[in-house]
């Protein structure tokens, strides 16, 4: 099979097997609670009926183990569930607990958790090779893990801990646990032994950044991650690949203690108001001078930069350009500083996500005003949907795009519902949402600046139900 017949393939197949989705006389569950119970579907196994009475199952153990906590007090020895759903509740000794399995058990939760206080106490003796330590309560032991090879150093660490030997058990293990970092745009990230940027914003997969920052193969940290791509001079564009457990978000640090939402990534004008993000010198605003500057730079000239009044300083490099939230560039260089002002130059976001065919992560939220092309859509679909219903566009199937540029569409869903809107691309195993309008109404714009590839919407009758319309226009 051709690479460019797989969306097909895979399409005709989720369709024969019933998995691309409710149709709109299938309702489902809204909001946080479907996603809840898709994803505990999608990694427990379970069927619908199954995900909603495990949740509810878990619910009722949950309050009846606060209860059998407080009533049993110091003959509590904890509760869990097994693999079965069934609660059991440890006892130190004979309870007059009805209704629920029992255990009897040697150690109380307290003690157990004075076990574990007194190797949380000595964790500056901690061996390399101990990755952690837990309180197990069906074993009523606690238990620290060890790496192979490793449990001689293990016993000592607990031995010098004073925690009493008899309370814990060890387990050989290959873990070698790290931080699960979310990237967002202007954080810091570190290069190598010690150099430091900032991340633009994230794409699927990594996150874009400046091409000086790194060549292709360095390594960063926190977050984790590689240089898959660079270019410098000539352009000043990279973008790194992470470490699986880091999550690219849609995000932009606005170093007011919140984010901005990243929506897509239309070109703004000349003279529009635009703002950074650096782990340097935060957030700074400014207005856009020209398109297509040409910059030389000690290393060489680089071409086709935004060029603006924002300020910027050493560090920031990499970082976020957005107008509104739209995202503009990476910050490539300058001169001044954010005491005294200066000129700052980036590199535009597009020109990077295309030259890597790279897909820009979004945070949704709709645009509060419709963006251009809405005025006269190139397509209409019509659809009728039942509240938590959803269906693809165009015709429950998806369309191809040869060339880069915008993808834009426009929702007009019923009076009084609450009706969104998803771009989404296929990355070749899988369909992402690259763009989406969220909001609380019945209509919604997207618009994305999208590599050429494959693409569908999906439109989801958040509450209520009725007729839609769907007009786009594609490059």
């Amino acid at each position: 099979m051709s690479a460019l017949l797989r969306p097909v393939a895979l399409a005709a197949a989720l369709v024969a097997a019933g998995l691309l989705g409710p149709t709109a006389a299938q309702a489902a569950p809204a909001g946080q609670e479907a996603e809840v119970l898709s994803a505990i579907q999608r990694d427990l196994g379970l069927d619908a009926d199954q995900a909603r009475a495990r949740l509810a199952a878990d619910e009722r153990n949950a309050d009846t183990a606060r209860s059998l906590r407080k009533r049993l007090d110091g003959r509590f020895g904890g509760a869990w569930i097994d693999s079965s759903g069934t609660l059991t509740v440890g006892v130190t000794g004979a309870s007059d607990v009805d209704g629920v399995r029992t255990k009897v058990v040697q150690r109380s939760e307290r003690d157990l958790d004075a076990v574990k206080s007194a190797l949380d106490a000595n964790v500056a003796k901690a061996p390399k090779s101990v990755p952690g330590w837990y309180v197990d309560l069906p074993t009523n032991t606690v238990v620290v893990k060890s790496h192979p090879g490793g449990l001689a150093a293990a016993r000592a660490f607990v031995a010098s801990s004073g925690a009493s030997p008899s309370a814990v058990r060890y387990t050989t293990t290959a873990e070698s646990p790290r931080p699960l970092i979310d990237v967002v745009g202007g954080n810091a990230y570190n290069i190598g032994s010690g150099t430091r940027c900032s991340v633009g914003f994230s794409v699927n997969g990594g996150f874009v950044t400046a091409g000086h920052c790194g060549t292709t193969g360095a390594s960063t940290s926190n977050p984790s991650g590689t240089f898959r791509g660079s270019s410098f001079p000539g352009n000043d564009y990279a973008w790194v690949q992470v470490a699986a457990g880091n999550t690219p978000r849609g995000l932009v640090n606005n170093y007011s203690g919140g984010t901005v939402s990243v929506a897509g990534s239309q070109d703004a004008p000349v003279g529009a108001a635009v703002c950074r993000s650096g782990s340097t010198t935060g957030w700074h605003c400014g207005t856009i001078q020209a398109r297509n500057s040409s910059v030389t730079y000690p290393q060489g000239t680089v071409t086709g930069l935004i060029q603006t009044t924002v300020c910027a300083e050493p560090g920031d490099s990499g970082g976020s350009l957005l107008a509104g939230t739209q995202a503009q560039g990476v910050t490539s260089g300058g001169s001044g500083n954010c005491g005294s002002g200066g000129t700052t130059y980036f590199q535009p976001v597009n020109e990077i996500l295309q030259a890597y065919g790279l897909t820009l992560v979004t945070g949704g939220g709709g645009n509060p005003d419709p963006p251009t092309g809405c005025e006269d859509s190139e397509a209409t679909h019509n659809g009728s949907l039942a509240a938590g219903g959803q269906a693809f566009q165009p015709n429950n199937s998806y369309y191809q795009s040869t060339v880069p540029g915008a993808h834009v569409g426009c929702l007009a869903g019923p009076s009084g519902a609450d009706f969104d809107l998803y771009l989404q691309k296929w990355n070749g195993s899988s369909w992402v949402v690259v763009a989406k309008g969220d909001s609380p109404g019945a209509s919604e714009a997207v618009s994305y600046n999208g590599t050429p590839g494959y693409y569908r919407y999906r439109v989801h009758a958040y509450s209520g139900s009725g007729s839609y319309t769907l007009g786009v226009t594609n490059p």
